[in-house]
């Protein structure tokens, strides 16, 4: 299966080899099981400034920075443009709510694939849509000696987050890599979408509730149900690239 989906991603992007020197993470669902957590944190919050989120739509915005998820929500639901301050303040009552929730526990099974990961000589860069500022500085302490500050791209970073690929070309940009040398790590639908678009070779984990086509539709070159299974697949998936 493997060297089926190389051989496809190589040819539809004319590319004469695939040789990964880092791999980019998504941050929520895919380090951290954090993802019901801010599910409830937009439901509740936003629910106090009169817009409709349920839980459940959280995931399907998973990836954008939180103001466009705002501003989106507005146009759709009062047919109206709000400008980026309130978004931000709006924001900022969402990043609230979601302070007062147990802490995330890492999700299960990436820090040894981090470990694979790096075993192997790639690069670790995290690409994420959260402008999260209690997650963002714990990283580097909490994934020691995987993750480094300078390889990090944040809401902070880029002007047009996922789905837009400006994320994951910023990525690409501070590991000092081509696209044919990354592979993106993502759990949501607008991620995988904004990988794809960056012209990355993109896995999709799914540790979500959202039904698998989603991630297929948005063209992930990989999907595996949870973070152990592509651990446990990292060793093969190299083997079929090395022989690409």
């Amino acid at each position: 299966m493997f060297e089926i989906e190389i051989k496809k991603y190589l040819e539809g992007h004319g590319f004469e080899a695939f040789k990964p020197k880092a791999v980019l993470f998504d941050m929520d669902g895919v380090l951290y099981n954090s993802m019901p957590y801010h599910a409830v944190s937009w439901h509740k919050s936003m629910k106090r400034f009169g817009l409709d989120m349920k839980p459940e739509e959280a995931y399907q915005y998973e990836g954008m920075r939180g103001v466009e998820t705002i501003k989106l929500l507005a146009r759709q639901q009062w047919n109206k443009e709000i400008t980026d301050e309130e978004a931000a303040n709006m924001y900022e009552e969402k990043s609230n709510e979601f302070r007062q929730c147990p802490k995330a526990e890492k999700m299960e099974g990436v820090e040894d694939l981090m470990r694979k990961i790096k075993a192997d000589g790639l690069k670790i860069v995290v690409v994420t849509g959260s402008g999260q500022k209690s997650l963002l500085e714990k990283l580097e302490s909490e994934f020691n000696g995987l993750i480094h500050r300078e390889l990090l791209i944040s809401s902070f970073d880029v002007k047009h987050g996922k789905p837009n690929p400006e994320p994951y070309l910023c990525g690409l940009k501070k590991a000092g890599i081509e696209p044919w040398e990354g592979i993106v790590v993502e759990n949501a639908p607008l991620g995988v979408r904004a990988g794809v678009a960056a012209n990355i070779f993109t896995v999709a984990v799914n540790t979500g509730p959202l039904p698998q086509k989603m991630l297929a539709d948005e063209g992930a070159n990989l999907i595996f149900k949870d973070m152990p299974s592509f651990r446990d697949s990292w060793d093969k998936l190299k083997e079929n690239w090395v022989n690409s």
